[in-house]
């Protein structure tokens, strides 16, 4: 006769082996193969491929956009960066980076001059001024855009020019996001300007009715107009 103790004991032994749970059901076991399936498939973005073609053209590569800024490349901390808009306009606005670049991107054909002699010809991807602008509401009476660099360059440009060329600030080169000595986060592409208005590092957009303002070159004796000749 089998004693009844020894069968207690038996299946409290058991249910201590088996961690106290019951034994999981057949859905359990598809849902939980499904979740580690489905993780596993989950994609890992991996660091973008610069394009050296672009609608048949070729490109120069991000090298070729070299660094001649006042105090060599700038090294931002993301994580405390703020894209200031300030000025004359009716809402002043701090913009996180992710928040500039939640805005629509669009991409441009552009080529860079240096007045030192050198150029290149890139694909740039950014946010258009005009949308940044358009959220702030610049006053009717500022006619002029200055520009601030974390590295304490400043230059300026006509609001008109600005709206009537879609000028972008760009986040991007070739398609792989702008290293610190091409100006991480952001560098102005000032399109038909010489090189010294393509302020890199950008911290701080100030609207003004200042059609003088003079940036660093500019005081130094720079033609404030920088068109390309």
């Amino acid at each position: 006769m089998i004693n009844s103790k020894k069968i207690i004991f038996c299946l409290i032994l058991s249910i201590f082996i088996l961690g106290c749970t019951p034994p999981p059901t057949v859905q359990d076991s598809i849902e939980s193969r499904a979740q580690s399936l489905a993780g596993r498939n989950q994609s890992i973005p991996l660091n973008s491929v610069e394009i050296t073609e672009y609608e048949g053209k070729q490109l120069d590569t991000m090298e070729n956009v070299l660094d001649v800024s006042i105090k060599g490349p700038q090294y931002v901390d993301i994580n405390k960066y703020q894209l200031e808009v300030v000025g004359l306009v009716e809402s002043p606005k701090k913009y996180s980076y992710e928040e500039v670049l939640a805005l629509q991107e669009y991409s441009k054909l552009v080529t860079l001059h240096c007045v030192m002699g050198w150029s290149a010809t890139v694909l740039w991807e950014g946010v258009l001024l005009k949308d940044l602008f358009n959220e702030v509401k610049v006053k009717p009476e500022a006619n002029t855009v200055i520009f601030y660099a974390y590295d304490g360059y400043t230059t300026s440009l006509p609001l008109s020019y600005i709206l009537d060329n879609n000028i972008i600030l760009a986040d991007k080169i070739n398609n792989v996001t702008l290293v610190p000595e091409r100006g991480f986060p952001f560098e102005l592409v000032a399109e038909d300007k010489y090189g010294y208005k393509w302020i890199k590092w950008v911290t701080k957009i100030e609207i003004s009715d200042d059609l003088n303002y003079k940036g660093y070159w500019e005081k130094r004796g720079y033609d404030n107009n920088a068109d390309i000749n």
